[in-house]
């Protein structure tokens, strides 16, 4: 197990490599992320459709929802929200503000691509007539859920989402082995679906989800279209995430583990041939 103070000297070689990636595997990478965690909202939107009790179907959607997370931390991929992290290294000064910015911007792009085509390949193969057609209004519902929440309780709701995400990918860097991966990530992702915080690259999927099925099946959603999507919910969600991803978790960990640390920065330096390595990836 790697403690807490090799995770953040870890994830400064991580936030190299990252940012180092050219922009088209930035964007590609981000489309799979971007797909697993849609894979992840339409999986929990049916476990918690097939549950009429309303708390154990909240409790089997949170319990689905963090394959998501499993296949991005595993498969391999870019997640924008776990990217956050990379502030780690801009603040050790090994990457520049603008690389950060460029990996973000693009991953980002590529996440919502891939969720977005998953939100598009499930409402128009009909996967929503499942259940007996319940499942289309679970769909629209969802939708219309994230876009009536205000823009503080939606920005609170991201930052809350995104420092429990990140503490998942933290905690996952924490354990050697695939297994420990899995377990460590599962909770905090459990923990942030069950409580209703959000998470942009999700409300990607739930909202063009539930603006498709809107429109394919015929269900009554007053104030539920892609302005308000936008400006109602990505926006304050995704400014959300970058305050509790970054801001605290990223600059927290940093300010605790990293600066003032004796010796850190000639550990990166003697381990320069494994960062070019990662560069040619």
């Amino acid at each position: 197990m790697h403690s807490p103070l090799e995770i953040a000297q870890n994830y400064v070689e991580i936030g190299i490599h990252k940012v180092r990636l050219s922009a088209f595997k930035m964007l590609v990478l981000g489309f799979f992320a971007g797909i697993f965690i849609g894979f992840a909202g339409i999986a929990s939107t049916v476990g918690g459709a097939a549950v009429e009790n309303p708390s154990l179907s909240r409790l089997v959607s949170a319990c689905l929802f963090p394959a998501g997370m499993a296949m991005v931390l595993v498969a391999g991929s870019e997640l924008f929200t776990g990217n956050n992290l990379i502030i780690i290294a801009l603040l050790e000064k090994k990457i520049s503000l603008g690389q950060m910015l460029k990996n973000w911007v693009f991953v980002f792009l590529g996440n919502f691509i891939g969720a977005a085509f998953v939100a598009f390949m499930v409402v128009y193969g009909h996967t929503p007539d499942l259940l007996g057609g319940r499942l289309a209004d679970s769909v629209v519902n969802a939708a219309l859920h994230r876009v009536n929440l205000t823009f503080l309780d939606s920005f609170i709701r991201g930052v809350l989402c995104n420092i429990l995400v990140c503490i998942a990918v933290w905690a996952a860097f924490a354990s050697k082995n695939v297994s420990g991966k899995l377990l460590m990530s599962f909770w905090p992702v459990m923990l942030f679906v069950l409580c209703g915080f959000e998470h942009s690259i999700a409300d990607i999927y739930f909202c063009l989800a539930g603006i498709f099925a809107a429109g394919e099946y015929g269900i009554a959603a007053e104030g539920l279209n892609l302005g308000s999507f936008l400006l109602k919910n990505l926006l304050p969600v995704t400014l959300g995430n970058i305050v509790g991803g970054a801001g605290i978790v990223g600059a927290g960990y940093w300010l605790m583990y990293l600066r003032h640390t004796p010796g850190f920065a000639s550990s990166i330096e003697s381990e320069q041939e494994e960062i070019d390595i990662a560069e040619e990836y």
